[in-house]
């Protein structure tokens, strides 16, 4: 089978094709035929040697996808050869083929769902799930502000939020981009690179402010942000695309009374509440089946050029998700 491989850190340019055999299950483990095969942020930050998790070289990158069920050891159930599932592992995503415990499938592919948006779903909605149910249990009425709307993530959270019964405001560095992050689920959208955020946040909401805040940006957008909260306002820490951590002024947060959280789904699952791994089983399939979060796809990459599937969301090309498809 083949392979997209890491033997050496650095920019995209060092991903190569590499031959490895198909790996055979043991009687817990389920060998998955890789359909797809999504591209995130941490990925990129991974093969860079930049990430906090840093598997030995070398490695195959990717920490979702879809397929379906090539074959299973003796102890498996339910799963069965021939099943769609979606998947998550970090890292080795990138194959043909993928050797996963039963705690790496997440739930069956949707009937009427590709291997691309099965591939693209797992990260972006359990991140935005975790975020607005879980962290800061937004509720219809709310204002909810999604920076880095036109990713993965982002995207999720917009729809999540529709859903949610929240007003949405999202802004993004590209008006194309933004129409895409409008049509699926924003009721406004703001270009950051020609309009201040702060005050198109304030004039939406009379100077009130918005109730939740995701970020998956950092940097200074994280900063500028405690000034378009509401009083009481609870604001999500999810990443740091812009390149480095932010510096938030602890007055801010004591006079606006602010709540910040930070969001790591898989962390807490392990470290303190494994309860809340039982709630994405079930409902994050469930939403799925609503299409609630069903991911966007805006570019398609076959194995040979994975490092432009990288390229494409390094340059802030994307839309929803980049996916590297095995076929």
């Amino acid at each position: 089978m083949r392979v997209v491989l890491c033997d050496r850190l650095g920019d995209p340019s060092v991903l190569k094709i590499a031959e490895r055999p198909i790996p055979e299950p043991g009687p817990g483990d389920i060998v998955v035929e890789v359909g797809a095969a999504s591209v995130n942020f941490p990925d990129i930050l991974t093969v860079s040697g930049e990430y906090q998790h840093k598997p030995e070289l070398p490695f195959v990158p990717g920490m979702e996808g879809a397929g379906t069920v090539h074959a299973v050891g003796a102890e498996i159930a339910p799963w069965r050869p021939g099943d769609r599932v979606i998947f998550g592992i970090r890292p080795g995503a990138f194959a043909e083929y993928v050797k996963l415990a039963p705690r790496n499938v997440m739930m069956r592919l949707p009937d009427d769902w590709s291997f691309a948006e099965g591939a693209g779903f797992r990260v972006g909605a359990t991140t935005a799930y975790h975020s607005l149910i879980h962290r800061a249990r937004v509720k219809a009425g709310d204002v909810l502000l999604v920076h880095g709307a036109a990713g993965g993530v982002g995207l999720a959270a917009v729809q999540l939020g529709r859903h949610l019964g929240a007003r949405v405001i999202a802004t993004g560095g590209d008006d194309e981009r933004l129409a895409v992050v409008q049509r699926l689920g924003a009721d406004h959208v703001v270009n950051y690179r020609t309009a201040d955020f702060v005050a198109a946040v304030k004039g939406l909401t009379d100077g009130r402010g918005a109730d939740v805040i995701y970020d998956p940006v950092g940097g200074e957008v994280l900063e500028k942000s405690v000034r378009a909260a509401a009083y009481g306002a609870r604001l999500l820490v999810v990443g740091f695309t812009s390149g480095g951590p932010s510096k938030l002024m602890s007055n801010h947060i004591l006079i606006k009374g602010l709540t910040v959280l930070g969001v790591r789904a898989g962390e807490t699952v392990v470290r303190i509440a494994p309860e809340l791994g039982r709630d994405y089983a079930e409902e994050l399939p469930r939403l799925a089946g609503l299409g609630v979060m069903r991911p966007h796809i805006s570019h398609r990459f076959p194995m040979e050029r994975a490092a432009d599937a990288f390229r494409v969301l390094l340059d802030r090309k994307v839309v929803g998700k980049a996916v590297i498809e095995m076929g």
